[in-house]
C-alpha cells in the first residue's frame, strides 16, 4: 500500500471517530436542533468523501476494499456542492446504518498495513 494512501486512511479513520464522538450519547431529535454537531458531522463526511476519492485515483484495488465507497464518495459531492438538499434524516441514518462498515473496513486495511510494516500477522 502507497504510504500517500494510508495517509488517506488515517484521515478516515480520524474523522469517523469525530463523528462517533460527536453524536455519542444524543438522539435525532438532539441532532436535528443542534446546528453545530450538524455542521461538524457534514464537514467530517466531506473529509472521508475526499480522501476516499484520493485513495480511488491513487490505488484502485485498495479503495475496492471500502464497501460502499462510491456512495460515500457520492455523499461527499451531495454534501459539498448540494447542501441545500441534505436532510437529517439521511445524515442520521447514514451514521446508523453505515458508519461502522466504514470503519471496519478502514480499520482492517490500516491494521494490515501497519502489521506488514512491522512484518508480524495482523490477526495476532
Amino acid at each position: 500500500m502507497k504510504n500517500e494512501s494510508l495517509k488517506y486512511l488515517y484521515d478516515i479513520r480520524d474523522a469517523t471517530s469525530s463523528i462517533k464522538s460527536f453524536i455519542e450519547g444524543i438522539t435525532f431529535k438532539d441532532y436535528d436542533i443542534n446546528e453545530l454537531i450538524q455542521s461538524g458531522v457534514e464537514r467530517k463526511f466531506e473529509i472521508v468523501g475526499e480522501a476516499l476519492n484520493r485513495i480511488k485515483k491513487l490505488d484502485s484495488k485498495l479503495i475496492e476494499k471500502i464497501r460502499e465507497h462510491r456512495n460515500i464518495i457520492s455523499f461527499r459531492n451531495i454534501l459539498a456542492h448540494g447542501y441545500c438538499s441534505v436532510s437529517n434524516r439521511i445524515v442520521w441514518g447514514i451514521i446508523e446504518d453505515d458508519l461502522e462498515n466504514l470503519i471496519e473496513d478502514v480499520m482492517n486495511l490500516i491494521n494490515n498495513a501497519e502489521a506488514v510494516a512491522l512484518n508480524t500477522d495482523p490477526k495476532e
